[in-house]
């Protein structure tokens, strides 16, 4: 079997990684993974492209270039080589991931430097389209508000908010009159209808000197757009792991508008998600190392419903990764790093509850990504610099000793090949 892998180069941290790389795991075209594995190199030049993903129908391969703040897209033209597709796209700072419609009508960027959510059209050809900025996402533990209250649905759509430019931003004049209009125009609506009102983001302030914070001042919380995920039936989830926030959005074509949010924990950092076959999405968080529950009530409103620990006997100061499923969906495996481990939890009756299991070692250092083929958990070590095998119990859902390795240098995600 053959991955894609996306990876950290110098312009992000030193490392080694030259583009997207080929991963063979067994025989190359099979549809098991539990051979050995092979690094056969670049497939193209790319400056940090540490999350990529493909396109339903064409063989085109897009990349976040995290340390640039955008998108690229690569058409394949051999067996193992990608080429540009046409320019790049302004996202947002650090953007982290990038995940495609199922009809290939467009994809969204998440931004962890800057929280922004980008919406790219994606031409016939599977051409990187003018990005179009979400409305911004609101902490819902400001303001002593209360953060578990029914969110309203709101109008809000991406088609409203400005176009990202080539640094992910309106020009600091423009950027400060239209946040002036927005506050403006949300204080004549009064409280009922100041949401419906989209909000643009303030310039960034030159910087200036001032005191120090004192010792035991809260620190500022700050958006972070992590992971986008389709699910069935039209609506799409982002992660907001600095606000802890789960926002959903309802698809209308290729538009998307905003309906509420799901509320995390406070300081539990939602970061990435995986649909199960009940209905029900399951969200590691990165800072409290637990898989929490949602699903939609029957109005359609999605509701937390509950969550357990990601990993039992993780250290203070590790963080979750990635989030996978189980071939036969019976289980969840949590990356964690810092301990370097993947925490096995169990999907409990309906799928509306889940249960720590285990906790198995990762094999390699820094578990940024893992994938799950059948009887194998594929695991990349972003700072190990390697890609190692670990087989799967299929009884009991435990991952065995690592069974194969190869060097690979600072991958960060693994995307199998149609």
């Amino acid at each position: 079997m053959r991955f894609w892998v996306g990876g950290y180069g110098p312009d992000h941290g030193g490392a080694s990684g030259e583009g997207i790389g080929v991963l063979h795991a067994g025989e190359a075209e099979s549809a098991l993974a539990g051979g050995p594995l092979r690094f056969t190199g670049t497939a193209v030049a790319a400056p940090s492209p540490s999350w990529v993903a493909s396109h339903p129908t064409l063989d085109v391969v897009y990349a976040a270039l995290e340390g640039q703040g955008r998108v690229a897209a690569f058409r394949r033209t051999g067996a193992d080589a990608l080429r540009p597709l046409g320019p790049t796209a302004a996202a947002g700072k650090a953007v982290c991931h990038v995940a495609v419609a199922p009809d290939g009508a467009f994809l969204l960027a998440t931004c962890w430097g800057d929280g922004r959510v980008v919406r790219v059209p994606l031409g016939r050809d599977g051409a990187l389209g003018e990005p179009v900025l979400a409305p911004s996402a609101i902490d819902p533990y400001a303001d002593g508000g209360d953060p578990f209250a029914d969110p309203s649905a709101s109008d809000a759509s991406m088609d409203a908010a400005p176009r990202p430019g080539t640094d992910a931003g309106t020009d600091g004049a423009q950027a400060a009159a239209l946040a002036a209009a927005a506050r403006a125009l949300r204080r004549a609506a009064g409280d009922e209808f100041a949401h419906l009102v989209p909000e643009y983001a303030e310039p960034d302030p030159a910087p200036t000197p001032g005191p120090e914070p004192e010792p035991d001042e809260a620190p500022v919380r700050v958006s972070r757009a992590h992971e986008s995920l389709f699910v069935p039936g039209g609506t799409v989830l982002t992660t907001d792991l600095g606000y802890d926030v789960v926002r959903v959005w309802r698809r209308s074509g290729a538009r998307l508008a905003s309906a509420g949010h799901v509320a995390l924990p406070r300081d539990s950092g939602p970061r990435h998600m995986v649909w199960h076959p009940s209905g029900h999405v399951y969200v590691l968080t990165e800072y409290s190392r637990e898989v929490f529950v949602l699903a939609p009530d029957a109005s359609g409103a999605w509701r937390l419903l509950g969550g357990a620990p990601a990993a039992p006997g993780s250290l203070d100061g590790d963080t979750g990764a990635e989030l996978a499923v189980s071939h036969d969906r019976q289980f969840l495996y949590a990356g964690i790093r810092g301990s370097d481990t993947i925490g096995v939890l169990r999907v409990v009756g309906d799928g509306g509850a889940v249960a720590s299991v285990a906790l198995a070692e990762a094999g390699v250092r820094k578990p940024r990504h893992h994938v799950v083929v059948r009887d194998t958990l594929l695991v990349a070590g972003q700072a190990s610099d390697e890609v190692a095998s670990l087989t799967l119990d299929i009884r009991t859902g435990v991952p065995g000793r690592v069974r194969h390795r190869t060097a690979v240098p600072a991958p960060t995600c693994l995307l199998p090949r149609r």
